[in-house]
């Protein structure tokens, strides 16, 4: 029988905040379990899932990892959450691979840290990918049921009647207006049935407050983002990244060939662990959070030395 997890999870994480890009990034820090400020630990920093905030999946996974001894740093992207920016629910891949450079940095001026890596859950996922291909200095990468999204996949679920060409140009009038007048135009990120929505079809974990649908989240995309959005494209940054990088997903995540894709073209030492259970599953379950957890502590034990 599956268990909801839900973050801290028991764990007690500090609030932290440092410099990224034009503004600032608050994340919270978990730090591993019979903590000593004397020694020094691996430290990875987490991303969550298009649209999330640090109380969700990245708080669930920094506390399972601060559970088996690596510190982890759970944070709010720019725009999203207690991060700063104007922009507010703004999509852009480049600001969040900057985003967890910045976390790395962070990390790495702790007296009490030894190598740092990047863990990245569903969209997070590409997000990690954009980043170590940016810095190669990262020491290692996990991913989590990730959504290696690309254009011919976008063009996929959202071509139908030029569905593509139709957001790329609200976006660009939704940007115009912002430019203008400062405001920003809103679509749910996620909905049932409402086909406005970025996402549309089975929602159960951002609707039930009890797993995803925490107060500090909010259901909501900037039109504007939809250019980023629509191009993001986390397969072709694979090639680039050379860190040692671990991939957990299942044939029930979200497009499993795309992952196997990834996998394929990662230039550096690289593990595929294919796990059993749904894409949600992976963001708050016992069974799958906690088999996830076990095989990418072991990964960032074995790299960040």
């Amino acid at each position: 029988m599956s268990q909801t997890l839900n973050a801290p999870n028991g764990a007690k994480p500090l609030t932290v905040s440092f410099s990224s890009g034009d503004g600032y990034v608050v994340g919270q820090l978990y730090l591993p379990e019979g903590y000593d400020y004397t020694k020094r630990y691996p430290a990875v920093a987490i991303g969550g899932s298009f649209n999330s905030v640090k109380e969700q999946m990245g708080g669930i996974y920094g506390a399972e990892m601060a559970r088996r001894g690596i510190m982890a740093l759970a944070i709010d992207y720019r725009n999203y959450g207690q991060s700063s920016g104007i922009m507010r629910q703004y999509e852009d891949a480049d600001s969040k691979a900057d985003d967890l450079l910045a976390a790395l940095a962070y990390l790495k001026k702790r007296t009490d840290v030894s190598g740092t890596g990047l863990l990245g859950i569903c969209s997070s996922a590409g997000s990690v990918l954009y980043a170590a291909s940016k810095d190669p200095s990262v020491g290692a990468v996990a991913t989590v049921a990730g959504s290696f999204f690309e254009p011919s996949i976008t063009s996929m679920i959202y071509g139908a009647d030029d569905g593509v060409a139709k957001k790329k140009e609200a976006g660009r009038k939704a940007r115009e207006r912002f430019e203008k007048t400062g405001e920003l135009e809103f679509i749910p990120a996620y909905h049932y049935t409402d086909q406005a929505a970025a996402n549309v079809g089975p929602m159960d974990y951002y609707m039930d407050p009890s797993r995803g649908g925490v107060p500090e989240w909010r259901n909501a995309m900037a039109v504007m983002s939809w250019a980023n959005v629509l191009d993001f494209n986390s397969v072709e940054k694979a090639s680039s990244v050379k860190s040692p990088t671990l991939i957990v997903h299942s044939d029930g995540s979200a497009f499993p060939d795309q992952a196997r894709k990834v996998y394929d073209q990662l230039a550096g030492p690289k593990d595929l662990y294919w796990a059993t259970g749904n894409h949600f599953d992976f963001y708050d379950q016992a069974p799958q959070v906690t088999d996830a957890a076990d095989h990418v502590a072991e990964h960032f034990m074995a790299t960040l030395k």
